[in-house]
């Protein structure tokens, strides 16, 4: 579904990313994991077409998107949910959920749409008038992954969707996740907890310093591994190559 190739990112003299590929298969949530500044949401944001990369390639379903405008990249069946939320705090949740079908033309579904989506997070029907700003963290999260979903996408960039949130209110939205994935619906989640990571997806990227330090499938991964990777723990000679595959 989405192929990364050596995705270099540089704000002016500053290099975020250096030489990031990974992987993300057809129906999978895949987590890039790492710390403050280590490049994750700098990663997201070119894919998604908001930071043109200085090097490198970035394919969706066999298709190079570079250069291609944001807008471009989402009709071509990419939706981005970035940190923060960012809710629309005057609109109403209403408002906020039929914001992600301004793009389609075929109103009649998307009244379909919309009307899964009350569905599928059933709180948001009782909501509907409610201005966006006055809805819980949580509430909001959901909305957000509501709007995104009403632009139809094949795969979701997700950015942090945790911050900030309740360790409850989390365990929810991860389980909204992987009933999506259940779906059909590919997910690339940004995240800073190891454990949510390993806990909840398929395959795992750390990513350190711009550079991927180690991946593998979830399922493979012992903490104290992805931790050596994810604070930068000396390695064994058998491992500094620098890049461990599982």
């Amino acid at each position: 579904m989405l192929e990364v190739e050596d995705l270099h990112v540089r704000y002016r003299r500053l290099r975020a990313v250096r030489g990031v590929s990974l992987t993300v298969g057809e129906g999978e949530i895949v987590c890039l994991v790492g710390p403050n500044g280590a490049g994750k949401s700098s990663t997201l944001r070119s894919i998604a077409g908001l930071h043109p990369p200085a090097q490198g390639d970035i394919r969706l379903a066999g298709r190079s998107v570079n250069g291609l405008a944001p807008e471009t990249i989402a009709r071509l069946g990419l939706s981005m949910v970035p940190e923060g939320r960012h809710v629309f705090t005057q609109l109403t949740v209403e408002e906020n959920i039929l914001l992600g079908s301004q793009m389609r033309r075929d109103r009649k579904q998307v009244r379909a749409d919309f009307e899964r989506m009350l569905e599928s997070f059933p709180f948001l029907r009782g909501r509907l008038a409610t201005p966006g700003g006055k809805l819980s963290g949580g509430e909001q999260q959901q909305l957000v992954i509501a709007r995104a979903l009403m632009t139809r996408p094949r795969l979701i960039l997700l950015d942090e969707p945790s911050l900030g949130l309740a360790p409850m209110v989390v365990d929810t939205v991860y389980e909204i996740l992987k009933g999506l994935r259940d779906e059909g619906i590919t997910l690339l989640v940004v995240e800073q907890s190891t454990h949510r990571a390993l806990e909840n997806g398929d395959r795992i990227y750390i990513i350190r310093s711009g550079q991927i330090e180690l991946e593998g499938e979830c399922s493979a991964l012992t903490d104290e591994r992805v931790e050596q990777a994810y604070f930068g723990f000396e390695q064994t000679e058998a491992e500094a190559d620098h890049r461990t595959r599982f």
